[in-house]
């Protein structure tokens, strides 16, 4: 994975009509994973939107397969369910 600093929404998708969705950056990505920071209730298999622009910009649905917690804070990693997921590493 690289450094990438891509500020995106992530929302995760539940049922009952719940939205939860938080402003993050993606911190690393390659083109079918990505981690980042949340405050967002995720765990393991949970599933997420991710959106550079909410304004029409790409999105990307993803997996987490990872969550670590360190010290108050949690970092997620997920993966991309569309397989090759580029816009994210492109400036």
């Amino acid at each position: 994975m690289t450094e990438v600093r891509v500020p995106v929404q992530v929302a995760a998708l539940r049922g009952g009509g719940s939205k939860l969705r938080e402003a993050t950056v993606l911190e690393f990505a390659d083109g079918q994973h990505a981690i980042f920071l949340s405050r967002l209730p995720l765990e393991f298999d949970d599933h997420v939107r991710v959106e550079r622009d909410p304004r029409g910009a790409p999105t990307a649905d993803a997996t987490v397969v990872a969550v670590q917690y360190h010290e108050g804070r949690k970092a997620v990693a997920v993966k991309f369910t569309q397989g090759l997921c580029d816009w994210m590493i492109q400036p």
